[in-house]
């Protein structure tokens, strides 16, 4: 198959799995879904951040997940794990602070995703993905029809009016889904910021990428890349909108 079939087969796969994930609307299932998914973009940031050979950091990251199915505040575990490593450094002066960096980024972000669906349920988690996806997808057709002053060094080929357009149309679709769950300005603000959060979570892992010198973060999503390449917006869009909606609501 050429790259843009395996594109369009890879995602109408992940978009029949997500919906079917969203359609049984089990804790345990999204909890298992999630964990997948959890432990492949931990696995590229270990590649991303050149950890290759930390494989004792998979047991805490596999220990922390399966606290997080029990747990009633899984965001709250990064901040018990920051604790414990900060503990740990004082005790033994290793003074190895990369260690800490995968579970600042993705496993804090995937503690948020799950908070998000245990506090606020699945109509929320859906109204996030109208808003990630909708700014990713505009941004490239308002890009690709618009586009002409760069967005910034770290992601050349993003353009100002493609970011401009994408979160326009992600905040106006976001808004509309979330007229069933908060009231109207609520919607439209937390669809704004949240869609800026996305765009700037695919900014990092951009940034993540050109500092490894690696096109993509893996290889495990034919036509796709990583599982980081796909979730990317999620792991700022999700501790943006858990943070929001507690704020706000």
């Amino acid at each position: 198959m050429t790259e843009l079939q395996k594109r369009l087969v890879t995602g109408a796969v992940l978009i029949g799995v997500v919906a079917l994930v969203a359609w049984i609307d089990s804790f345990f299932l999204t909890w298992l879904f999630f964990g997948v998914a959890y432990l492949f973009a931990f696995y590229e940031a270990l590649r991303l951040y050149g950890m290759q050979n930390k494989n004792s950091l998979y047991f805490w990251a596999a220990a922390i997940w399966l606290i997080a199915a029990f747990y009633p505040n899984p965001d709250d575990l990064f901040f018990i794990v920051a604790l414990v490593f900060a503990s740990f450094e004082a005790y033994t002066q290793e003074r190895d602070f990369s260690k800490f960096l995968p579970f600042l980024y993705p496993v804090s972000s995937f503690l948020f995703l799950l908070a998000l669906y245990h506090d606020f349920g699945m109509d929320v988690l859906v109204w996030l993905v109208i808003v990630v996806a909708g700014t990713d997808i505009f941004a490239y057709f308002t890009g690709r029809m618009f586009g002409k002053h760069p967005f910034c060094p770290t992601s050349p080929k993003k353009t100002w009016e493609g970011v401009i357009g994408g979160v326009a149309v992600a905040t106006i679709a976001g808004s509309w889904y979330a007229l069933r769950l908060v009231d109207l300005p609520y919607g439209v603000l937390i669809s704004l910021l949240v869609s800026i959060a996305g765009v700037f979570g695919d900014l990092f892992e951009s940034y993540l990428k050109r500092r490894a010198g690696l096109k993509d973060s893996g290889t495990i999503l034919p036509g796709h890349g990583g599982v980081l390449d796909r979730v990317d917006g999620y792991l700022f869009a999700a501790p943006a909108m858990v943070i929001l909606l507690r704020g706000l609501l």
